[in-house]
């Protein structure tokens, strides 16, 4: 699909999108329960559906309508799972696949096959647990031992959740040991609360993680927050080209992303450096801004390469057709400032938030974004929601 945007103002107030980062977590625990669960505020994102249907492999019978999930249990299940181009999906099912001592098949996109999942493959093979990577599939079976693992927390803490997800399923206790760096230390913490709100206690303290044994997942209902990660394009819109508010969201969550606010001033104040070590998910759209801006240097990019494209090297291929210069260094990344509308059309490069990032530019520039579907992984609504506040998008068959 591609959109053609016009030159156009962004005016009024939308409300967020739901986060996918507490419903992936929500869905799981409510499939691990074994009860009946109810999840409101869903949105039906690819990603989201790549969770209910590895939680429908395991049994669980998920149903999503009007923005609510039901999840019960009887489902026939299955011994693959199909996690379309979700890493969030990937790394959390294996780990909890590893605690039921069967053989499990994963799969997905070719560039989710390629993503790192290092962490649980030197697990497997410290337990002498089946791990097979292939270019188009995983192969696992065995019972992880979660009694006192020690990881690395360098790579992603998708890891960690996977692990902290599937603790309560052991006998016993749990103790995850995370050596540092300790990055997006802040989903942790959103793991942990949605595991509260399915009966189970697990204490995030420094570099460890607890989970006492004896506790299960109990049913319940819950409640996804508004996601600041999507929020991010909005606001971006209302910085650099108009003036947007945006509700839904809570000022005291736990999501890392929700400080694109504060990044989003500095940017505006003039040439700015950031650290997204924690936010990286912000990076293509910090990027944009920067172009418009003033310039920025962001700090703490190398994992950009193991997302669902190389995001540094992707928006600086597309911020040359602005007319942008961008330095690429190991951990690093330098934007310099101005602008002109492109005069080739913007390569999405199959990933939603470089998508999002260049339609904020075009509605500067005008101009055409090709592969803009790619924005239904996290956030399908997004173009709805920009032409509401104004922005005048047309999509060319």
């Amino acid at each position: 699909m591609n959109i053609k945007i016009e030159k156009s103002r962004a005016e009024g107030t939308v409300k967020a999108p739901p986060a996918k980062s507490f419903i992936h977590r929500q869905i799981i625990c409510a499939a691990l329960s074994g009860g009946d669960c109810v999840i409101r505020s869903v949105c039906e994102s690819d990603d989201v559906l790549a969770t209910a249907d590895c939680a429908r492999s395991l049994g669980a019978v998920v149903t999503i309508k009007d923005g609510t999930a039901y999840v019960k249990h009887g489902g026939e299940g299955s011994d693959s799972l199909y996690c379309r181009q979700s890493g969030s999906t990937l790394r959390f099912f294996i780990p909890v696949c590893l605690m039921l001592d069967e053989k499990f098949t994963l799969y997905g996109s070719p560039r989710l096959m390629q993503r790192p999942l290092d962490v649980y493959e030197e697990l497997c093979k410290e337990q002498k647990l089946l791990f097979e990577r292939y270019p188009d599939r995983i192969e696992i079976r065995g019972r992880l031992d979660l009694c006192d693992v020690t990881v690395s927390g360098a790579i992603s803490s998708q890891f960690i959740t996977g692990l902290m997800l599937a603790a309560p399923l052991s006998d016993g206790d749990c103790v995850i040991r995370v050596k540092p760096p300790f990055v997006s230390r802040p989903y942790v913490d959103i793991t942990a609360i949605v595991m509260a709100q399915f009966g189970v206690h697990a204490e995030v303290d420094g570099n460890t993680v607890t989970i006492k044994g004896g506790q299960k997942y109990i049913a319940a209902g819950a409640i996804a927050e508004g996601d600041w990660s999507g929020a991010a394009f909005l606001y971006a819109l209302g910085t650099v080209n108009g003036s947007v508010a945006v509700t839904g969201l809570s000022e005291q969550s736990a999501q890392g992303d929700r400080i694109i606010v504060k990044q989003l001033e500095v940017l505006k104040s003039g040439y700015a450096e950031i650290d997204i070590s924690d936010c990286p998910d912000n990076a293509p759209v910090l990027m944009a801004c920067a172009a418009a801006l003033h310039g920025a240097t962001l700090h703490g990019t190398s994992r950009l390469k193991i997302k669902e494209s190389d995001r540094g090297a992707a928006m600086a291929a597309e911020l040359s057709k602005f007319g942008v210069k961008t330095e690429i260094y190991g951990d690093s990344i330098r934007i310099f400032s101005g602008i002109k509308k492109p005069k080739e059309e913007i390569y999405g490069h199959d990933d939603h938030r470089i998508v999002m990032a260049c339609s904020v530019l075009l509605s500067l520039t005008g101009g055409t974004v090709c592969g803009a579907e790619a924005v239904n992984k996290s956030y399908p609504g997004f173009f709805d929601d920009i032409s509401s506040l104004g922005i005048k998008i047309k999509e060319i068959k």
